[in-house]
């Protein structure tokens, strides 16, 4: 897929209109136009490759995510980093990421209308068997999936289905969340999910099909909260057997086992695709050549032996709950693992297992000044010394995977009848994999009962046991399993406004952090049997030095109209008269 989907392509169409400064000007006989180009099967694959091609951009797909994921529970980061205006919750209308996310959104909804518009007029005869739907298909799951990133990331957006011709077709008033859905999203996903193929063969691996289309419906109705929907979705998904969980949950997060059996919608990177090429140069740039790569694992990357900018490491929170996902020995995944296979698939403690860029736990150092673990997931720890100083990785980003659609089923199946059985049945089938203890197995040897797993033992003593019930299922779906299972993966801050439990989160951690800021002398005990570094810190998180702030602002400024979603950016206010009204 990699070589085959020729991402590295750009087409840029510029259509010059008739109006009398032009009137005499000499017209190119051989250019390409809005008669010349919308013709035939070939023209509009390769239009459809630059739709594609729109998602690699850093703030869909890459490095420019690991700002968000800053802002939720799960990720933290230092003052110097990027990231710190979003743990904070300060960024404003002009912060770079918030108008360059709006910007290559629409970049990605300009291409999928150009095809969308143009397809209507192309004549069938042009095509063969289905592909012209085929081809409009995975254009409109495209733009839908642009728009329900524009939605839930501004609260809303400004609709556009067609080209603009002219300024005035580009000053639209915006659009609530349930307008975009039902006006855009749910239309073209229903379109995209009648007319796609269960699976793509050879080169063509790697489009958008049937299950990614199902897969993304049934998510805009989990959101939307039409719930039993959503499950009959999801569940349709399931019982079609095209997925499975990889036995290796690794295989998700590098460039090793790709398009592998649980991918349901993966956006293609390549390291090795137009050498030389920075990764933070992207294909909309008719100027330059895009490098095809991930900013990813740069951004994420330890910063002193792996190279990276530790652009987002783990909470104590999200360290402290996998420590608490106890490996389970009687299951054959594991193999003499002290940790659990998702955390040494996720997160780098300062007591890892086996190597870390290439090193063992005595060759690295940089773990002090209040840091407990760094990430892993999406980075290239598991067979590179270091990250390349010029952002380049060819790790290719999973939007869905069929563990994720196992969680959302999970939920929803909850909310539409309180069926935590079945959730329960469905939590254990990730857990397993993990290699962890199942919460049946847990409920088998505890009269019924299992453990909160994310409250702190550390600060709150022995973790509550509880009875499974549609409340405390719930719970843990949303406070152990997901964050877990998805961390790093762009979906935290979402599912937290979602559920409306932001507020909520923040305040239960910055208590935490404010314990360890009062028992700080006690955290840095020197202890002869401490796993660490200078021998100091301890357990479980070995911390060192100080505490690191995450929560102390956020938790304080949070404001749900403020901050669920990003503000529109200051330019497109300018631009747009519609906007001011």
């Amino acid at each position: 897929m990699k070589n085959n989907i020729k991402l590295l392509f750009l087409i840029t169409i510029f259509f010059v209109s008739c109006n009398e400064d032009s009137f005499l000007e000499q017209v190119n006989p051989n250019a390409i136009t809005e008669d010349t180009f919308w013709n035939t099967e070939s023209q509009f694959n390769t239009a459809l490759t630059t739709v594609y091609g729109a998602l690699q951009f850093k703030n869909i797909s890459a490095g420019g995510l690991i700002k968000e994921m800053n802002m939720s529970d799960i990720g933290g980061c230092e003052t110097w980093n990027g990231g710190y205006t979003f743990r904070n919750l300060t960024y404003t209308d002009a912060t770079a990421a918030v108008t360059e996310k709006w910007n290559e959104l629409y970049v990605g909804i300009f291409r999928a209308n150009q095809i969308i518009q143009y397809i209507q007029q192309a004549d069938e005869s042009n095509f063969t068997g289905n592909n012209k739907a085929q081809i409009e298909a995975q254009a409109r799951f495209l733009r839908a999936f642009f728009y329900f990133q524009l939605a839930h990331s501004y609260g809303g957006a400004v609709i556009h289905t067609e080209v603009a011709r002219n300024s005035e077709d580009l000053s639209k008033p915006f659009s609530t969340i349930e307008e975009v859905t039902n006006s855009i999203i749910i239309p073209d996903l229903e379109f995209a999910q009648a007319n796609l193929p269960t699976t793509w063969e050879g080169d063509d691996i790697g489009r958008i099909t049937w299950g990614a289309a199902t897969s993304m419906l049934g998510k805009v109705y989990l959101y939307g909260k039409d719930f039993s929907t959503a499950a009959s979705l999801f569940k349709q998904v399931i019982d079609s057997e095209i997925y499975s969980l990889t036995e290796n949950i690794m295989d998700n997060f590098t460039d090793v086992n790709e398009f592998n059996s649980e991918s349901i919608f993966e956006v293609v990177y390549s390291s090795t695709l137009n050498p030389g090429v920075n990764g933070n140069i992207i294909d909309d740039n008719p100027n330059e050549t895009g490098a095809e790569a991930s900013t990813m694992a740069r951004e994420i990357g330890h910063h002193l032996e792996g190279g990276g900018y530790n652009g987002i490491m783990p909470t104590y929170y999200l360290h402290e709950m996998f420590l608490a996902d106890e490996v389970d020995s009687t299951n054959p995944i594991n193999n003499g693992n002290t940790h659990s296979k998702r955390l040494n698939a996720s997160i780098a403690p300062v007591n890892y297992e086996g190597l870390y860029y290439n090193k063992t736990i005595e060759d690295m150092s940089g773990w002090a000044y209040g840091q407990s673990a760094y990430t892993k997931k999406y980075s290239n720890w598991y067979h590179l010394d270091a990250e390349d100083t010029e952002f380049r990785s060819g790790i290719n980003f999973r939007h869905i995977r069929l563990a994720d659609v196992y969680l959302m089923y999970a939920e929803a199946v909850i909310e539409t009848n309180g069926d935590y059985t079945t959730a329960i049945e469905y939590i254990d089938k990730v857990r397993k994999r993990a290699g962890v203890v199942t919460l049946q197995k847990y409920m088998d040897a505890n009269s019924g009962m299992f453990p909160q797993l994310h409250i702190s033992q550390e600060i709150h003593g022995e973790r509550p046991m509880v009875a499974p019930n549609s409340e405390t299922v719930m719970t843990h779906i949303r406070r152990v399993e997901r964050p877990l299972e998805l961390c790093f993966e762009g979906h935290r801050w979402k599912d937290l406004v979602r559920w409306g439990i932001v507020q909520e989160v923040f305040d239960e951690l910055r208590a935490d952090e404010v314990w360890r800021f009062d028992h700080i002398d006690d955290l840095n005990v020197k202890k002869n049997a401490a796993i660490g570094n200078d021998g100091t810190g301890v357990a479980p998180l070995f911390i060192k030095e100080r505490i690191r702030p995450d929560f102390v602002i956020c938790s304080d400024v949070y404001t749900p109209n403020q901050h669920n979603y990003f503000p529109i950016p200051a330019g497109e206010v300018q631009a747009n008269d519609q906007l001011n009204n």
